[in-house]
């Protein structure tokens, strides 16, 4: 199979660059920010440039979200490659309002295979397009942050962002709301 043709953009925000690459069909891949923008231009070599709405909506998204502000990100994703139960579960994360958490078993349970636990947690292992498919949200059983490819540390960052409790000298509290 052919890979689709795909571009990229580079997205400056607060927490670091993110670059988004895309297909005809939507957005196919999201990075985690990381601090140096040389970093992740090696990775996108002989790729175009996406400059459009679309990618502009993205960005600016993006830079909200960093921000700390709660977003609900617009742009289609490109689904290809998940099969129909990763994409499920995929499409469900995107539900799980900012701020809360889920837990893998919960989200088996939601799509109706409550005893799939495991393999939901290898849907978000894959998930290609973190933050837009907040998979950060997604937590063990008693709450624990457990996986996620950012390592736990980001992962934790993430939700502390998103529960107005991140501060500067990167203090902990724990806990999180659920719902």
């Amino acid at each position: 199979m052919k890979l689709p043709d795909r571009k990229y953009q580079i997205i400056p925000t607060d927490w670091g660059y993110c670059a988004a690459q895309w297909t005809e069909r939507g957005l196919y891949h999201l990075s985690l920010p990381v601090a140096q923008q040389a970093d992740l231009l090696a990775a996108f070599d002989g790729l175009g440039v996406k400059d459009d709405s679309e990618s502009e909506q993205l960005a600016k998204e993006l830079k909200a979200y960093f921000k700390g502000f709660a977003v609900s990100f617009g742009v289609d994703i490109d689904w290809q490659g998940y099969s129909p139960f990763q994409r499920q579960a995929l499409q469900l994360t995107t539900e799980i309002p900012y701020g809360l958490t889920l837990s893998y078993t919960e989200v088996a349970e939601r799509i109706g295979s409550p005893r799939a636990a495991r393999a939901i947690g290898g849907a978000m292992h894959i998930n290609r397009v973190p933050i837009i498919v907040p998979c950060h949200r997604v937590v063990g059983k008693s709450g624990s942050l457990v996986g996620y490819a950012g390592g736990v540390d980001f992962k934790q960052a993430l939700l502390l962002l998103e529960t107005g409790t991140l501060l500067a000298e990167g203090i902990v509290n724990g806990s999180s709301d659920r719902i």
